[in-house]
């Protein structure tokens, strides 16, 4: 398998070139609110929301006086639950699947405000990602009885490159590769950004699947974010 590490790049430290002087990178994290579609319409199921975390960095990148680029680089957490029962009954179920993903999003965004005042902005864009940790687990009792169980998600050894073919596919197995879009707004403030944000994954999760088929078994992730101005 060849190695790919175009997602590994931090595409906004290029881009930071093209107008240092009034750029700059912002330190970001936040929660996560993961699901993932059931239905071939995208709709999904409230109850299998999963909260997870996000962190890393975000660059902004002026081209006008109230237009940015922001390319980033984030450590993100996806993925859904299912969980019938409350812990507190003698028959319990509850079993999540937390897939972590390097994400590079590139969005531009559109800035609304003073100029030296708090500024408003939103945005959309594309990104990539790449699967790099995650775990499966599952808790409950039977009869009164506990048992659990906690493994690493299993990815294929996709290559990108090959659009039309999925190495390392086979059941149970998670797509490496995800891919999407991007909805961003939130308020700008002097030293931070305080965003709302919703990512659109366009991959089906389950390796050997296509993703041009239906909305069925794709990400979809709602977070909101705190971000300091390095």
């Amino acid at each position: 398998m060849k190695k790919h590490n175009f997602l590994t790049v931090p595409l906004f430290f290029i881009l930071l070139n093209i107008n240092a002087q009034k750029s700059s990178v912002i330190l970001r994290g936040g929660l996560n609110l993961a699901n993932v579609t059931i239905s071939e319409n995208g709709r999904v199921d409230d109850a299998k929301t999963l909260s997870s975390f996000q962190a890393g960095f975000i660059g902004d990148l002026t081209l006008g006086k109230f237009v940015s680029l922001q390319p980033g680089l984030l450590v993100t957490g996806k993925g859904s639950k299912t969980q019938s029962g409350e812990p507190t009954d003698a028959n319990y179920y509850k079993a999540t699947t937390n897939p972590i993903y390097l994400e590079v999003p590139l969005n531009l965004v559109f800035k609304f405000g003073a100029a030296d005042g708090p500024n408003f902005f939103a945005g959309a864009g594309p990104y990539l990602a790449i699967g790099i940790a995650g775990k499966n687990k599952i808790e409950g009792k039977f009869l009164g009885t506990s048992f659990s169980n906690e493994n690493n998600i299993e990815w294929s050894n996709d290559d990108p490159t090959t659009l039309d073919y999925e190495e390392g596919a086979g059941f149970g197995i998670m797509k490496r590769f995800d891919y999407g879009l991007n909805g961003t707004a939130g308020i700008d403030l002097k030293k931070a950004v305080l965003s709302v944000n919703y990512g659109l994954g366009l991959a089906k999760l389950q390796s050997g699947t296509e993703s041009a088929n239906d909305e069925n078994n794709k990400h979809r992730v709602l977070s909101f974010t705190i971000g300091f101005k390095l």
